[in-house]
């Protein structure tokens, strides 16, 4: 029988949420530069010593068990807690600037409590955090004028990056019933090209039902003025929607894609940059 843990090995600990966080042995290796068969041992070494089984593993998808979620949202502030108390007894005088591009929704949702953490650990450290459309992102991003990138991104469509996030889209509206008309169905959407807007006009196209653009903004909080207005439906990610505001569920719109976010880093960054890439990935889950 395997001894019982009487103390946590933090190293595989982090194994387990590079895991969990990044949904992939391969990637969690990657992250961690280590070999996947390590990866995979040191997560046993983790569950034989807890004697309760964390990750369900199958060829094609990585699964936390209930024990898993348990013990995954206990991990990563353990996780913290360390890495804030090594941050400040090692890299003391760490300070500089990050230059940070992130899409408005996910800033507003995800983000704050992420980079407050971040701030804590290293105070001496300015964040430059600029919101915008991805493609602006994107664009930005291979000018030089960010260290990090947020982006959002089809899935696996891009070799490039880091996935840090992923989450169903659904349909959001005013009414607490959507109009079941034969009209075209009016959108509220974002300036082409983007994400959101092409998963909701090519569902509608697959379903065969008839749609025209109602408002373009880019900004999340017009285009969420216009929701409220009735002038259209958007899509969000599920976690994204406002009390005040309705998913259409199933039946009358088609189910849409998840969504998926990625982070890109420049070529050379600096210390302060890979720091944050690192609690970036370490705390997006």
């Amino acid at each position: 029988m395997p001894r019982p843990l009487l103390n946590l090995d933090l190293d595989l600990v982090r194994t387990f949420v590079a895991i969990a966080t990044l949904g992939s042995f391969t990637r969690a290796a990657e992250g961690l530069r280590r070999q996947q068969s390590t990866v995979s041992l040191q997560l046993q070494r983790l569950e034989d010593g807890l004697g309760r089984r964390l990750i369900d593993r199958t060829p094609r998808s990585v699964k936390l068990t209930a024990d898993g979620e348990t013990f995954l949202a206990h991990a990563r502030r353990l996780l913290d807690v360390n890495d804030e108390l090594v941050a400040r007894v090692t890299e003391p005088a760490l300070h500089g600037v990050v230059r940070l591009g992130t899409p408005e929704d996910f800033a507003s949702r995800h983000l704050p409590d992420v980079l407050s953490r971040f701030a804590k650990t290293y105070p001496a450290v300015a964040l430059e955090v600029t919101c915008d459309l991805t493609l602006h992102l994107i664009e930005r991003f291979r000018r030089g004028a960010f260290d990090l990138a947020l982006i959002k991104r089809e899935r696996l469509a891009e070799a490039s990056g880091i996935r840090v996030w992923r989450e169903p889209l659904v349909w959001v509206t005013a009414e607490t019933e959507l109009d079941r008309s034969d009209g075209p169905l009016p959108l509220v959407v974002s300036p082409s090209p983007c994400v959101y807007r092409k998963r909701a006009t090519e569902a509608l196209d697959r379903a065969k039902r008839p749609w025209r653009v109602a408002y373009t903004c880019g900004s999340l909080a017009g285009s969420l003025a216009a929701v409220r207005a009735g002038l259209g439906v958007t899509v969000l990610p599920k976690d994204m929607v406002p009390g005040d505001l309705h998913v259409v569920d199933g039946g009358p719109l088609p189910s849409l894609k998840d969504t998926e976010i990625a982070l890109l880093q420049r070529e050379r960054l600096s210390l302060p940059a890979q720091r944050l890439k690192e609690h970036i990935v370490g705390s997006l889950g």
